[in-house]
């Protein structure tokens, strides 16, 4: 959360620079397929538990997912990857469609669609099926159209920003959709892209790229650290001194006196598993290890900014222990990976040959790096794991549109952490939606309801909300008066989905479809109390007599109108089914319309004017004009003016 006010808007002027921003991501595209299970009994075959399967949940991963989440967060991406002609593939092209980025995959028959299927119960996850890995190698005919895609991407998003380059987004998890040819391509054409952002498995096969950023998890760092220098030299591992102090500096190097040499390192993590990071103990060149803190052994006093060494590891007082600084031992805890990684971020930029290097830690943030020299240090909530997938494709997206639209790189790094942590709210695969990040930032300094949207915000929320998996109800009218009959029937529309969009005539359709005489109230009016219902998610203006552009654009699920007749007579029902939508019809409340409304409040009108007529000659003052017959408009205008209780 940002802490005032100036901040926020800063914060959020960066969010909405980058909107409608290019951004051609290639990588390894897979499936992420979510199956929600209950239990309550063990199998009598053995000890393991009888699920019942309530719920499956398909979603974009990988590549695709960093593609969607640069979607949501208010980017056009462009995805090029190989995808298998499958029903897994078909899936994922689906989930790319209902978020709005654009599918430039290429079909590659007899090599299946990487997934990733998790079983859950009780939001714990039980077990995990991959399918799909290296071996499913491209074949030349594949890598030729993927090299054709490429291109052709990249000119249509250069075309679409009017002639200025793309930003480029490389996933490369290791899974066989990014073989040497399509990597010598992206290298020998990195010039027609602006800012390169890369996040790679093995960060070693991309230093010809000369990236932007690179988003390492502190395993791959780790192994690009322990391989051969660019010079092929065999690199030293990250080394502290047991028995003395240590210190790291603002620009992120340590130092250390006296004492013996010891190493931190990681273990590997699982390949092929995008965002994941499993450490393993630290590791030491031997020695025996104790705590009992005495001079020259391996117990050390904490320094000032509570960083030290304890047997043959790196500690930072308050991550893995409770010490605090002030000469008190610091216990035995495991090497810092924070630590580790502000002390090697020069190397690793070296390395990688990136302007910025983002090293991510999970549930203890990241550690970002510039060129500057300085160390960037931000945390993160933990959460449980099922919550956390997909949340580095985030942060990855969040971070590179923001480098693209320049920003410092402070904002930068507060808006990619920010993006991933508001997204570990549920379980299922993480993506962070803009109007999220915006409300995380402060609240909305617009006073217009937010419900009420413009045809093109519209469309763009859709998308999003699609990409959810949830599903859109639609429906359209004058609503000049609203009543009972409306409130019922529209509660009754927003039951059978999850989001519910209202359109609404303009005061020139409502004329040109009613009369002159209409509406009654203004379309401002109309829409304020339609977006005081809380049954209302959007409310959007259209100004033909037909709602079947904004249909067609829209494309909802289920279209609603009210009314007895059957669904067959609404003049809607082919174009909707055309789209693959379902029309319903709701009944109405009996002698509950708009124009009976009207009517009795005119009539009551047209009763009390004689009487009011008798009352104003009475009291009229000597000389005072006869009162104008008015034929009922001025009970209408009183109608007219607006309400300010919804």
């Amino acid at each position: 959360m940002a802490t005032d006010a100036a901040e926020q808007r800063r914060l959020a002027a960066v969010v909405e620079s980058w909107l409608g921003r290019g951004v051609l991501v290639v990588g390894d595209a897979m499936l992420d397929e979510w199956r929600f299970a209950e239990s309550d009994r063990l199998c009598r075959e053995a000890p393991a538990p009888v699920l019942t399967l309530r719920r499956r949940l398909c979603a974009a991963g990988g590549a695709a997912n960093t593609a969607v989440n640069l979607t949501a967060l208010g980017g056009r991406a462009t995805l090029v990857a190989p995808v298998g002609a499958d029903v897994a593939g078909d899936e994922l092209h689906d989930c790319l469609d209902r978020a709005g980025v654009w599918d430039r995959t290429i079909s590659q028959p007899g090599r299946p669609t990487p997934v990733k299927r998790r079983l859950l119960a009780a939001d714990q996850i039980l077990l995990r099926e991959d399918e799909g890995d290296a071996d499913e190698s491209l074949p030349e005919e594949g890598v030729r159209r993927l090299l054709s895609a490429l291109a052709h991407a990249t000119e249509e998003l250069r075309v679409d920003q009017d002639g200025q380059p793309p930003t480029l987004v490389v996933c490369d998890y290791g899974l066989g959709a990014l073989p040497e040819a399509v990597r010598d391509w992206l290298v020998e054409h990195r010039d027609r892209f602006a800012t390169v952002a890369l996040d790679a498995h093995d960060l070693a096969h991309w230093r010809g790229l000369a990236p932007t950023v690179v988003t390492p998890s502190f395993a791959e760092a780790t192994r690009l650290l322990s391989g051969p220098t660019p010079d092929g030299a065999r690199s030293r591992p990250s080394s502290a001194v047991a028995g003395t102090r240590v210190s790291v500096a603002e620009d992120g190097t340590t130092s250390s006196v006296g004492g013996r040499d010891v190493h931190a390192g990681a273990g590997d993590d699982d390949s092929g598993d995008s965002g994941g990071d499993r450490t393993g103990p630290p590791t030491s060149d031997g020695g025996s290890s104790g705590s009992d803190g005495g001079s020259g052994g391996d117990g050390i006093s904490v320094t000032s900014d509570e960083i030290g060494v304890s047997g043959d590891d790196i500690v930072v007082a308050g991550d893995e222990t409770s010490s605090a600084a002030g000469g008190r031992p610091v216990a035995d805890g495991g090497a810092s990976r924070a630590v580790v990684a502000q002390a090697r971020l020069a190397e690793l930029r070296e390395r990688t040959g990136a302007d910025v290097v983002a090293v991510t830690l999970d549930t203890e943030g990241a550690v970002v790096g510039g060129a500057d020299g300085r160390s960037r240090r931000s945390h993160a909530t933990p959460v449980p794991a099922s919550y956390a997938v997909g949340a580095g494709d985030a942060y990855l997206a969040a971070m590179t549109l923001a480098l693209a639209a320049e920003a410092p790189l402070p904002t930068a790094a507060q808006l990619a952490q920010l993006a991933a942590t508001i997204t570990v709210s549920d379980t299922g695969t993480c993506v962070c939606l803009r109007e999220d990040l915006l409300a995380a930032l402060g609240p909305a300094r617009d006073d217009r309801p937010r419900i009420v949207l413009g045809q093109d915000a519209l469309i763009e929320l859709v998308g999003r909300r699609r990409a959810e998996g949830r599903s859109i109800v639609f429906t359209n009218g004058c609503f000049d008066v609203l009543h009972r009959g409306h409130v019922r029937y529209l509660d009754q529309a927003r039951s059978l989905g999850d989001l519910l969009v209202v359109a609404v005539n303009s005061d020139d359709s409502v004329r040109r479809i009613k009369g002159t005489d209409r509406p009654v109230n203004s379309v401002e009016d109309r829409v304020a109390v339609l977006a005081a219902l809380s049954c209302v998610d959007h409310v959007v203006i259209f100004e033909e007599d037909s709602p079947a552009a904004l249909i067609e654009a829209v494309r909802p699920d289920l279209y609603v109108k009210g009314g007895d007749y059957p669904p067959e007579m609404v003049p809607e029902a082919p174009l909707v089914r055309r789209l693959g939508g379902e029309v319903r019809t709701l009944g109405y409340v009996p002698d509950r319309s708009t124009s009976a409304v009207i009517d009795r409040i005119r009539s009551h009108g047209d009763d009390r004017r004689p009487v009011l007529a008798d009352v104003a000659e009475h009291a009229a003052p000597a000389g005072a004009p006869e009162p104008a017959d008015t034929g009922g408009t001025a009970d209408a205008e009183a109608v007219s003016a607006p309400s300010h209780r919804a």
